[in-house]
């Protein structure tokens, strides 16, 4: 097959239309609460539920996709989406809330495990990385698109919701149109827990846990940040298209630098990089704020999908839904407990605490890639 063969490009479209109702819910949903006087603990609770549906929809969405096959888990994965974007409109108290937040979790968990897997299992390895840099390309344009329109259009509750649930169900069209592969059963099962107990691939793993823990606070607390220094709701969707931008614009670069010169060297490079930008946004001066954002969404965006290609090579073809499985599950653990940690700590202190937690959980991984490691495998691309 192709790499980029009809169904990819479906599913790629399919997927970007709904990132950006992912997008939009995401900035959206933290200033919707703090409208209604939700306290700063009670928003990062919110956005720990989205989370803990993440984790859920994680741990069901292997064998959903072996029960069901790609397109009736996506259909359903959909729905559950459309249904939790519109119990929004009726949600009156934090704990309606957190259980339609819940209940997006679970169906953006089953659309990410889904279309990953879909993409993994496409073609021959030599094609992976590409459609890897697509999957994060789509995924990361549908997010800026989504920010541009809670820069542009109106953001009450009952103007936003309506057109998101029109997208979601647009973004099951192309899949309408095409075919994917069903998965055949393996001979010999394999678990979770034994990807997780990879030893090859625990460098992988431990930084999509990483990952998870920055993006998770940059995505539900960045926007409570800002808002809380004085930034217009226009401004906050700006604020954030840049931190995003940033991301599509380092993917193709940092995976080819991670091709060439080895995933380790990379990692170490743009852990480094977020260290250095969460410094640069804790001092007091506001004219590095833009270099300072673009430079943490470019290290903290395109740090995943090395982490991932890291994980993914130490695996056999068939075990690719599983090590999947695995990395989108420990990048989820990071994304729940992340938030909780930021939240409490900026109740308790300060709204800048949350670049002193990126920085640190950061540092703690740089030092485990500095520290004397296994041997990883030679790079496909060499």
């Amino acid at each position: 097959m192709p790499a980029f063969s009809r169904p990819v490009l479906l599913l790629l479209c399919g997927l970007m239309l709904l990132t950006v109702c992912i997008a939009v819910l995401n900035t959206l949903v933290p200033l919707w609460l703090n409208y209604q006087h939700a306290s700063v603990w009670q928003v990062g609770v919110v956005g720990s539920s989205y989370f803990a549906g993440n984790l859920l929809g994680t741990l069901v969405a292997g064998r959903l996709i072996l029960r069901h096959g790609f397109n009736h888990s996506y259909y359903l994965a959909a729905l559950l989406f459309a249904l939790a974007t519109l119990g929004l409109m009726f949600s009156t108290d934090v704990i309606s809330w957190l259980v339609w937040r819940f209940v997006a979790g679970i169906g953006c968990a089953l659309i990410w495990v889904v279309v990953e897997s879909a993409l993994l299992c496409s073609g021959s390895s030599s094609h992976r990385g590409q459609l890897l840099a697509a999957y994060m390309v789509a995924y990361y344009l549908g997010s800026v698109v989504g920010q541009i329109y809670v820069g542009l259009l109106p953001t009450a509750v009952a103007s936003v919701i309506p057109w998101m649930v029109m997208l979601i169900v647009l973004a099951v069209l192309p899949l309408l149109c095409t075919r994917l592969p069903r998965l055949t059963q393996p001979e010999h099962p394999v678990h979770v827990g034994k990807m997780l107990r990879k030893r090859s691939a625990r460098l992988g793993i431990n930084g999509c846990v990483i990952s998870g823990v920055i993006l998770g606070s940059l995505y539900g607390l960045m926007p409570l940040y800002l808002s809380h220094s004085g930034t217009s709701d226009a401004d906050v969707g700006y604020w954030m298209a840049l931190l995003i931008g940033a991301g599509i614009v380092g993917q193709w670069p940092v995976g080819r630098m991670a091709d060439r010169y080895g995933r380790l060297l990379v990692l170490r490079v743009l852990v480094f990089a977020v260290i250095v930008a969460c410094v640069a946004l804790l001092s007091v001066g506001h004219l590095v704020m833009a270099p300072a954002l673009f430079l943490l969404g470019g290290a903290g965006f395109t740090l995943y999908p090395v982490a991932m290609s890291w994980a993914c090579e130490t695996v056999r073809h068939e075990e690719l839904v599983e090590m999947n499985q695995s990395l989108l599950l420990s990048y989820t653990v990071g994304s729940l407990v992340g938030p909780s940690m930021a939240a409490a700590l900026m109740q308790t202190y300060s709204d800048r605490v949350l670049f002193v937690l990126i920085a640190v959980v950061s540092l703690v991984y740089l030092a485990m890639l500095l520290k004397k490691s296994d041997r990883h495998p030679k790079p496909l691309a060499a």
